[in-house]
Parts: structure tokens; C-alpha cells; sequence
């Protein structure tokens, strides 16, 4: 079954923004300015207009796995990455550091990406990308484990999207126990570069997010997707596992969840 691309997103800048920019997120954002060159090469007359949203600062651990230095350590990652990204690719991109909070007004965005690593962050995306404020076209949600992982292309229920057979279902709808916060591991994250390279494979969140880099580039490129809106990835395994677009096959994934 073919997915295609809202028509308003080819005819007007694509408002994005990416929510998290730790592992998966800063390969994910430093990944975009290749689809919005590809986006102007090929005529469409806006691109890619970014926002990186994210409360975190650089830590030492962050040194080992993540893309900063450690002459970076103690200043926030979206500002470092938008500062970097920008002068790079001469592009005025915007950096939120702070945590998502109502007066970002996610409900106007296009395109959301959800890089974040609890169920609680997860449901407060989903929260904020349906309802009938929300104009929402895609919601995008990558998350990893320590060998492998998932993203998830979705169509958000709200305005924009009305209730069809064939509109993507999001990662919430498909498996609601990714935004169960009961399930959350509460555990501190180690400060401690080592034990950080122990508890995950090397590469999972450039090949996680490489995967959804190119399915997007794809939607945007061709105007749509042939046959998966997602796929699961594993690292350990050597293998990719798409997720299909089939409403009988999300129908059966819902009757399973519940």
C-alpha cells in the first residue's frame, strides 16, 4: 500500500522540529540539512525550516558517544548543534534549550521528531501532536535500546489529519505501551563514560537514525512512501524488520496491545 505526502508540505517551507538531541537526535538533526539542500535542488520552494528543542547540556559521557567535545561540556546540545549546523550550511535554524513546555506550541509544526528516551517524554509528545488545536502532518518517533531499535512514522489524529483507513498510524497508537509511564526504568543514566559504552552496541543510534533519515528523504523526494512508514533495527542481529503500511496489519497490532 503507497502513503502519499500532504500536499501543503510541497508547496511552502516545512516546519520541523526535533525533540531531544542526545543520541538519536543529534544524528537525526545533523542529517536534515541533506534533505533540505536535496528539498531546493529538486525545486520545492521552502525546505526545511528546523527547531531543536532540548533541556539537556553536554556532559563528559555525552564526549564518548555523542558528537561534542569536551570544550563543550556544561553548554546545551541543541544550541551547539543549531550554531554548528548554521554556520555550516549558512542556514538560520533556532535552538529551544529548555524542556518542551506549552508555549513552544508544538501543535503548529509540520514535521515532529521525537528523540527522547522515557515513555513519559513520549506520551507528552503524543499529548501535544493530536486534538483538534493540533496541526500536526507527521510524527516521526526513533528509540533504541542497548543493541537495536525502532522509529515509527506517523500521522497524528487532529485537524489535519481526519480519521481515514489509510492515515499512518502513530507509534503510540500501534504500541501504547511506548508511552506507558508505569513502565519507565527510573534509573539514573551513568556519569561514567565506560560504563555508557557497556550498556549500548557501538553505531546503534547512526544506523537508527540513518534508516529514518532516508525514509524521509524519500517522502520528500518521490512524494511518498511504496510500502513501510518504519521498521524495527537490529544491531546485534544485522537486520531490519520493516513496519508495514497495511491497516489490517495495524488492526491486528492494536487487538494485540490490548
Amino acid at each position: 500500500m503507497k502513503h502519499f505526502l500532504t500536499p501543503h508540505l510541497l508547496a511552502r517551507t516545512v516546519k520541523v522540529a526535533v525533540i531531544g538531541t542526545g543520541g538519536n537526535g543529534s544524528v537525526v538533526a545533523m542529517g536534515l540539512p541533506y534533505i533540505h539542500q536535496a528539498m531546493l535542488l529538486a525545486g520545492h520552494p521552502g525546505g526545511l525550516d528546523v527547531t531543536l528543542i532540548d533541556g539537556d547540556v553536554v556532559s563528559e559521557s555525552n564526549c564518548v558517544r555523542q558528537p561534542f567535545g569536551r570544550s563543550e561540556v556544561g553548554l546545551p546540545k541543541a544550541t551547539v548543534l543549531v550554531s554548528r549546523i548554521n554556520l555550516f550550511w549558512d542556514l538560520r535554524w533556532e535552538s529551544v534549550p529548555e524542556r518542551l513546555r506549552d508555549e513552544h506550541r508544538l501543535w503548529e509544526f509540520d514535521l515532529v521528531i521525537g528523540c527522547v528516551d522515557t515513555r513519559s517524554a513520549r506520551a507528552e509528545i503524543e499529548k501535544r501532536v493530536t486534538g483538534l488545536r493540533s496541526r500536526v502532518s507527521y510524527y516521526l518517533d526513533l528509540g533504541n535500546n542497548a543493541d537495536g531499535g525502532q522509529f515509527v512514522l506517523g500521522q497524528p489524529l487532529n485537524s489535519r489529519n481526519p480519521r481515514k483507513a489509510e492515515r499512518l498510524r502513530t507509534v503510540a497508537e500501534l504500541f501504547p505501551e511506548i508511552v506507558n509511564p508505569s513502565l519507565d526504568d527510573d534509573a539514573v543514566p551513568s556519569c561514567s563514560a565506560l560504563e555508557s559504552l557497556s550498556r549500548q552496541e557501538p553505531f546503534v543510534n547512526q544506523t537508527l537514525a540513518s534508516h529514518a533519515l532516508a525514509m524521509l528523504a524519500r517522502l520528500f523526494r518521490y512524494g511518498g512512501l511504496d510500502h513501510h512508514h518504519g521498521a524495527f533495527v537490529s544491531i546485534g542481529r544485522q537486520n531490519v524488520q520493516p513496519l508495514m503500511i497495511d491497516p489490517v496489519g495495524w488492526r491486528k497490532l492494536r487487538r494485540r496491545a490490548g
